[in-house]
């Protein structure tokens, strides 16, 4: 079994940064919330100063009047967030397994309709990503995710080793599970939403500091690697991996804010307890994404590096194109229901409790 992720404390992202993309050459390129519980400890920010923001010259699609921020047709108002505890379920999650599908210089929520700007990316999931991508086009897209109802794209800056992309072999493991202690408050994704998780411009200290971090670089018996190791044993069943965590807290109100991290926040932990809770500026539960990527490099690791930079400039981007009704089934019998699933939907410990997709990863 793969070793368990820490449970995060909360600290908000209030000054999130936009990302600034390094080109493969190396070259710069350019819900109404209630007022705050005092049960709730105010979460820390999360320290990114002295980065500067490489600001888009090309507003998205879907950003109609061009500022930046694209607010959800359906927000959610009213809400607060959640500060119950549940019976104690130590698994509520299910599995994304997706494939690596292309590489490419783009990032359609950094530099939307701007193809070649960003640093090269790795792009799994939906096989049409690129830097003209929408919700829409990605909707009639196909994908290479186990499940046919995940459309989503999502991308890592890409591993290169001796200056050639090393791409992961085979469906790779991204998590879908509850980042606060009340797992039942968790709900699907907003259709549309997108973020950037982490910076290409963060230093080691804060790659380390983040509060997505899990284990960092690993590599055989090594563990909590801020940068890339420079050796790794030479075995068949050796991999360098990464895992790396999502904020889980919306605002409720936006898709995209200017800095594609601001809309979104780590939870919180309330005061005098260890639960984790969504801060009432994010009052909505949605799931935790982590990335666990496994890269087929081992033995001499000196040459490798990524194509933004240093082991600790990993960072990576999601956009939702989720079926609502295949993540919804998903989200509700493996997260809200307190099992451990497969891409599926099923737990092989609990095997009464079904699947919540056929066969095929589709709804029955």
């Amino acid at each position: 079994m793969a070793r368990r992720s820490k449970i995060v404390s909360g600290l908000l992202i209030s000054g999130a940064l936009l990302v600034t993309s390094l080109g493969v050459s190396g070259m710069a390129a350019g819900a109404d919330s209630s007022p705050a519980s005092s049960a709730v400890a105010a979460p820390a920010s999360a320290h990114h100063q002295g980065h500067t923001m490489a600001a888009s010259t090309v507003a998205a699609a879907e950003d109609r009047d061009g500022d930046g921020t694209i607010t959800a047709t359906w927000p959610v108002t009213g809400a607060r967030p959640s500060v119950k505890e549940p019976p104690h379920r130590y698994f509520h999650e299910f599995q994304a397994n997706c494939s690596v599908t292309h590489t490419r210089p783009d990032d359609p929520i950094v530099y939307p309709g701007q193809p070649g700007k960003s640093h090269d990316h790795t792009f799994m999931g939906n096989t049409t990503t690129d830097a003209h991508s929408t919700t829409d086009s990605l909707k009639r897209g196909n994908t290479a995710c186990k499940a046919p109802g995940d459309k989503s794209a999502y991308w890592m800056p890409t591993l290169l080793k001796n200056g050639e992309p090393v791409l992961p072999v085979g469906p790779q493991v991204i998590y879908y599970k509850a980042g606060v202690t009340d797992y039942t408050s968790v709900r699907p994704f907003p259709e549309g939403l997108r973020y950037v998780v982490g910076s290409p411009m963060q230093t080691a200290e804060e790659f380390r500091r983040h509060p997505g971090f899990v284990e960092g670089w690993e590599c055989g018996e090594s563990y909590f690697n801020v940068d890339i190791p420079k050796n790794c044993p030479s075995s068949a069943d050796t991999q360098l991996n990464i895992r790396f965590q999502a904020p889980s807290c919306w605002d409720g109100k936006n898709l995209d804010t200017p800095d594609h991290q601001s809309h979104m926040s780590y939870p919180a932990v309330k005061a005098g307890t260890n639960d984790n809770v969504c801060p009432a500026s994010h009052p909505v539960a949605l799931p935790m994404i982590e990335f666990k990527m496994a890269f087929p490099v081992n033995g001499d690791l000196s040459k490798v590096k990524l194509a933004s930079g240093e082991g600790h400039s990993f960072h990576y981007d999601f956009f939702n194109a989720w079926d609502p009704a295949t993540l919804k089934a998903l989200v509700d019998h493996c997260v809200v229901g307190g099992l451990q699933c497969n891409a599926r939907g099923y737990d092989e410990t609990h095997p009464e409790a079904g699947a919540a997709l056929d066969e095929n990863y589709e709804l029955p």
